[in-house]
């Protein structure tokens, strides 16, 4: 018996890094998915990767910056699997700027993927969730930046620290409706966006991943797939009635000074 046997799991950015980390292992605990992203070709290719493996995937092509997008792709899984059981928010923005740097443009683009969009979602979904009178999960992926980041983290620390009140909100809001809402504030991850990152705003080599797990406790960054199987438990009736909880999930522990 799988975790998420015969359950429908959207994942919001599923088409690559920690999106379709869950992805991989919804589909192994039983899951049917459906992932969205930008990018037709990554959210095919993971598609074919899961079917191939015996699993059960279908790409959503959506831009989530469009709240209405992000509405819809919910209404599209709906119409081809007949509803959605279990929602992962895993996009994410992560462009650089300052208090003193950020245009209005950036800071819109930041509440667009990092909050309206995780917002309008989730919307759809709870609404999706009580027509049928059923139980639902959602996992928000939020960041442990949120508690104050560094200074070039600005906007993406106000949209993100706002999802985590968004997170609490309705997991109060709908308790009653067996609908839990739960988020991850996730540390620095080697992922595919990450590399870009670094890469862009940081200048940093191939070797920076080497560089950066030296300077860490454990000795490598946050693993995708590690961080896919918390939030497969918590999308999951194991992790029994925890709900509106926000989990740091870092090996720097926060107020921890040396």
């Amino acid at each position: 018996m799988g975790l998420l046997d015969d359950k429908v799991v959207l994942v919001n950015g599923g088409s690559q890094g920690v999106g379709a980390a869950v992805a991989r292992a919804a589909v192994r605990e039983g899951a049917v998915v459906a992932v969205t992203g930008r990018r037709t070709a990554p959210g095919e290719a993971l598609v074919t990767e899961l079917t191939t493996a015996g699993g059960k995937a279908t790409f959503v092509r959506a831009d989530l910056s469009d709240a209405e997008q992000a509405r819809s792709a919910v209404g599209d899984v709906v119409a081809v699997y007949g509803r959605v059981d279990c929602l992962v928010n895993s996009a994410g923005l992560t462009s650089r700027g300052t208090l003193l740097d950020t245009t209005p443009a950036l800071f819109d683009q930041h509440i667009a993927i990092n909050l309206r969009a995780p917002f309008f979602a989730m919307q759809a979904a709870v609404a999706d969730m009580l027509s049928r009178g059923a139980p639902g999960t959602i996992v928000n992926i939020i960041t442990s930046s949120a508690h104050g980041g560094q200074p070039f983290l600005a906007p993406y620390v106000a949209a993100k620290a706002g999802l985590i009140g968004l997170t609490r909100n309705a997991a109060h809001a709908h308790r009653w409706d067996r609908i839990r809402v739960n988020g991850l504030n996730i540390g620095w991850t080697a992922t595919e966006g990450e590399d870009a990152t670094q890469k862009r705003f940081h200048g940093a080599g191939d070797d920076w991943r080497e560089e950066a797990a030296a300077k860490l406790p454990m000795g490598k960054l946050g693993q995708p797939d590690e961080i896919a199987d918390f939030v497969v438990l918590l999308l999951s009736d194991r992790s029994g009635v925890v709900t509106g909880s926000v989990i740091d999930w870092d090996q720097n522990v926060l107020g921890g000074l040396d």
